[in-house]
Parts: structure tokens; C-alpha cells; sequence
């Protein structure tokens, strides 16, 4: 059984689309992150980061339990530990971790930013609204680019997929018209079709 800390935000659905993908078994302990649940002392000892998603894995490494933060290193983690939809092999697992760090280091926080300074900011800041549009744009321009001939980042299904997938569904909070991006459209149709991802995009938290 794997103890998953959530809150339904991108980050958040990474993690369930990797447990449903995977057929792991799993209960969820709600991380209200708009009141604050995520600086609670006892969530600061699994995500020193006090974000969310965070896990503890009872059947961990030796059969003993094991904690971890960063939704990509969860993903790594499940990937390795059920042997799915992260290759063993040195070049095919390459390609994964390069667009797994590409969403982590550029699509996550840039689409962040603008969700940040176009949607809850106080005051709109327009020259950090253009700069995070442009850059969100520049990024959906090199998935677009390379999704050309290709259904996956990686060529197969992967775990690099279902990091990206849950930043690219908030596009219209992002200035973004998918018709000038046919590729990415298609690919979000592609994934979203996926029953597993069905099932993890419907939980909804209370």
C-alpha cells in the first residue's frame, strides 16, 4: 500500500496517473494546500519542501517503509520499483529522464509562473505576465516540434508523458490556443483517452 499526500494540482496529478497506471494500490491523505495542510509539522517529516505530492511506500526497499518528495523522483521510484513505463535499458531510459527533467526544470515552473502572474496574482505585473506567456509559448512550440512523427515524448508511453500531461490541461489559463500547436492538441487527446488517466483526472477531494 503506498500512502500518497495529495492535492488535486498538476503535481498532484502526476502521481495518481503513475498509481493508476501502474495498478499500485493506494489511499490518499488530503494536503488542503489553499489552508495551509502543507506546513503542518507532521507533513514537514515525509516533503522537507512542504509540497505536495509526497508518498510513503509501506513495501518499500527490504520490505521496510520509505518516504519521498518531488514528484519526479516518485515517479522514478514507481517506475523502478514495478518495472513500468521506465525503461532498464541505459539509451531508451536517457531519453525518459531528459524530457521527465525538461518538464520538471522548465515546463512545470515556467507554466507556474504564468498561472501565478495571469490568474491569482493581486495586481497584474505586465512585463512578468509577457515574459511567462512567451516563455509557456516558446515551450509548447518545442513539444509541438518534437512530437512531430512521435505519439510519446520518449517513443514509448512513459513516465516523462505523464509529468507533462497534467501542466498541458490548464492551457487556456495559460494564453494558449492549442489549434496553433497540433501536435500537443493531439497528444493531450491521445493521453486523456487513456482510462487510467480517466480515473485519475475524476478524483476529486473534499
Amino acid at each position: 500500500m503506498i500512502d500518497l499526500y495529495y492535492w488535486g494540482t498538476p503535481n498532484g496529478h502526476k502521481i495518481t496517473i503513475a498509481l493508476e497506471e501502474m495498478g499500485l494500490d493506494y489511499q490518499i491523505f488530503p494536503i488542503n494546500i489553499l489552508q495551509d495542510d502543507q506546513f503542518q509539522a507532521d507533513f514537514l517529516k515525509i516533503s522537507p519542501n512542504n509540497k505536495i505530492p509526497a508518498i510513503v511506500d509501506q513495501d518499500g526497499p527490504n520490505g521496510e517503509p520509505i518516504s519521498v518528495f518531488e514528484s519526479g523522483a516518485i515517479l522514478q521510484y514507481l517506475g523502478r520499483k514495478t518495472g513500468l513505463f521506465y525503461p532498464s535499458d541505459e539509451l531508451a531510459r536517457v531519453e525518459v529522464e531528459q524530457w521527465l527533467m525538461w518538464q520538471m526544470g522548465g515546463l512545470g515552473p515556467m507554466l507556474g509562473q504564468n498561472h501565478h502572474f495571469n490568474q491569482f496574482a493581486p495586481e497584474r505585473i505586465a512585463y512578468a505576465a509577457e515574459r511567462y506567456i512567451n516563455e509557456t509559448k516558446r515551450l509548447y512550440g518545442v513539444l509541438n516540434k518534437h512530437l512531430i512523427g512521435q505519439k510519446y515524448v520518449a517513443g514509448e508511453y512513459s513516465i516523462a508523458d505523464m509529468a507533462i500531461l497534467p501542466w498541458l490541461l490548464r492551457h487556456e489559463w495559460q494564453s494558449i490556443a492549442l489549434e496553433d500547436y497540433p501536435q500537443v492538441k493531439d497528444y493531450i487527446e491521445r493521453l486523456t483517452a487513456r482510462p487510467a488517466v480517466q480515473k485519475a483526472l475524476l478524483i476529486q477531494l473534499k
